[in-house]
């Protein structure tokens, strides 16, 4: 609802924004502006404000702030938004901008206070994630329920249902909190939280990707300060945290879409129309401008609108949103969901606007194709033949993840099995830099790898020492370590299913082990070891990479620099299998012995060595 103006003096409104920091005072008609404050010492020093009012495109801004200027102002097509173009010098002092919205006669008619704060010391070189890193995917609505008082939220339409496996289950962002230490334990080094932004929708509005407020986190999970709170308290306990965000679509609950800005904000407004998910469109050259315009315009489903980042004032608002994340909640990483359905151009500036403002930032892309080459036309440094460039540092690696799962499941031979998984590594050079991508066995859209390998806990082992021990960033999903499964039903409600011991009265709790099983608590032992000494293991984390060709389901690759060296061997097979050692000569000569790091066990380094059936080794080579 608009306030009411009074005939006199402004109805003065004071927005807290639910915790966001400063408050915004504004007056009269104005009912919201975006971004709700500002920092001083960009980059770039140009800020848009998107003022929503009735009737506020008939008004004109006046400021008087020393270092700040109005550079433009853009009347909406819809004459209840104005955009507000500032020019703010890098040297401004921080303060409140005062600014004056008149009428054509002159008049002051509305006003706002606005917040220009002081930047954190080196917020621009932040480091992002890298590959000496290991990531905890966490769905918070099914990781903890730290604060039960905000299951239900008045105003949010979705009520708490946690019999349902499309509902609200509860988690939230002092579930997560509550937890870092059994995080940090584990050897996690950042988390990536599944989007926490509010998604009032009617129904299934758990998992977060119909945003209906870009500037707020769902009080169901907490508030944009304990968001921030948790970012501080992660980063205390060496984690960093990395947001899941969306360019492509909105939520058709957002607050605009009852009073779009204009008629282009979304693509296909009279109509729905449904995206063809032909991804290659974008690269083929043969493709048709129809199918290429229904894959890059079309929605995903009815409820999540297609946003057009060809506008230019909705495009400079989602890069400036993202900023302001960053800013605010002081991130190390983003991945970008659904990245090539939007606007592969304003995914250009996305990207290169974001790096140019923190050089040394972490974004990953989400581009779900099994061919690399696909994945390679979006990378920075990639030089495509149509001319297309980019600033994406990375991707996540689906084309490594199934040829994983293939390679270990498909039976053993000449050209089938792990020859496939060291065949999809050669693609390697088509990456501008394979090193920035992001390796996992699964994640929030697919089957647990539990069940994705037949609950094999051998074949378990095997990838979580490959996703271990590869080049890249690794990505876990949390509830991997205790073998969480979902055969038999292969749902996203079902896969995403409650980690035991978030909530009060479970039975089982994986954060003591009460109640777990000796297989799931082996499990975790396995994995946190794993985890732990990769983190201490500085040449897992870029050293170069030398494989061999697979024999009889063996496949060895060495992880290397000038003073350190590690050998995994994988055996796939069901039999014992003696690895001759001279064809790894190049890798072992002048090595004699090395330490198995999963038995504690010194291996002799002579003519060959006897690997296990389906278990892994890797060996710290003297």
């Amino acid at each position: 609802m608009i306030p009411k103006k009074s005939k006199t003096i402004p109805h003065r409104v004071v927005l807290s924004f639910f915790l966001l920091g400063p408050l915004l005072y504004i007056y009269g008609q104005i009912e919201r502006v975006e971004p709700p404050f500002w920092w001083g010492g960009m980059e770039n020093t140009e800020l848009q404000l998107m003022i929503y009012g009735k009737d506020i495109k008939k008004l004109s801004p006046k400021l008087e702030y020393a270092g700040v200027t109005i550079k433009r102002t853009v009347a909406a097509e819809n004459p209840n938004y104005l955009f507000i173009y500032l020019e703010i010098d890098p040297e401004t002092l921080p303060g409140k901008i005062e600014i004056s919205l008149t009428n054509e006669k002159g008049k002051i008619q509305e006003k706002l206070t606005y917040d220009l704060l002081k930047r954190e010391e080196n917020s621009s070189q932040r480091m992002g994630y890298n590959s000496s890193d290991v990531m905890c995917l966490i769905t918070p609505d099914r990781f903890a329920n730290g604060n039960p008082d905000n299951d239900t939220v008045e105003g949010l339409f979705e009520p708490l249902g946690r019999e349902d496996k499309w509902g609200r289950h509860g988690g939230d962002i002092k579930g997560i909190e509550d937890h870092l230490d059994y995080l940090s334990e584990m050897g996690f080094t950042a988390v990536w939280i599944n989007p926490i932004l509010e998604n009032n929708q009617k129904k299934y509005s758990y998992h977060g990707y119909s945003t209906t407020d870009f500037y707020k986190v769902d009080l169901r999970f907490g508030t944009n300060k304990e968001y921030e709170e948790l970012s501080k308290k992660a980063k205390s306990k060496g984690i960093k945290l990395i947001m899941d965000m969306i360019m492509n679509h909105c939520g058709s609950g957002h607050w605009w879409m009852t009073d779009l800005p204009s008629s282009d904000w979304i693509n296909n407004p009279e109509h729905y129309t449904e995206t063809n998910h032909r991804r290659t469109t974008l690269r083929d050259p043969y493709t048709s401008d129809y199918d290429k315009e229904i894959f890059t315009d079309g929605w995903f489903v009815p409820t999540m609108p297609d946003l057009n980042q060809r506008n230019p004032q909705l495009a400079e608002y989602l890069i400036q949103n993202t900023i302001w994340w960053i800013e605010y909640a002081g991130l190390s990483g983003i991945r970008m969901d659904t990245y090539p359905y939007s606007d592969k151009d304003f995914m250009t500036d996305w990207t290169c606007s974001i790096m140019r403002e923190y050089p040394n930032f972490s974004i990953c892309g989400e581009e779900w194709s099994l061919n690399p080459a696909v994945l390679a036309y979006w990378q920075q440094g990639k030089q495509n033949p149509d001319g297309y460039t980019s600033c994406l540092p990375g991707l996540l690696d689906f084309p490594i993840q199934n040829a994983l799962v293939t390679s270990l499941t498909e039976k053993e031979n000449w050209d089938n099995g792990m020859i496939n998984l060291y065949t999809m590594l050669s693609n390697d050079f088509l990456y501008a830099d394979p090193y920035k991508h992001v390796i996992f066995p699964d994640n929030h859209d697919m089957s647990r790898i539990y069940s994705q390998l037949g609950e094999d806990y051998d074949l378990f082992k095997l990838a979580m020492v490959y996703f271990t021990t590869m080049r890249g960033t690794p990505q876990f999903y949390y509830g991997t370590e205790i073998l969480m499964s979902n055969t038999g039903d292969n749902s996203h409600g079902n896969i995403r299913s409650d980690f035991p011991g978030g909530w009060q009265g479970d039975k089982m709790n994986a954060f003591t082990g009460k109640g777990l099983t000796k297989r799931q608590l082996e499990a975790q032992t396995f994995v946190k070891r794993l985890l732990n000494w990769r983190k201490k293991t500085k040449v897992i984390h870029h050293g170069k990479l030398m494989h061999f060709v697979p024999v009889n389901g063996v496949y060895v690759y060495f992880r290397y620099d000038e003073s350190e060296k590690v050998m995994i061997v994988l055996n796939k097979s069901r039999e014992k299998r003696e690895l001759d050692l001279k064809p790894l000569a190049e890798m072992l000569n002048g090595i004699d012995s090395g330490l198995n790091i999963l038995t504690s066990k010194t291996i002799p380094l002579h003519k060959s060595i006897n690997v296990e059936a389906r278990q892994p080794m890797i060996i710290e080579l003297d």
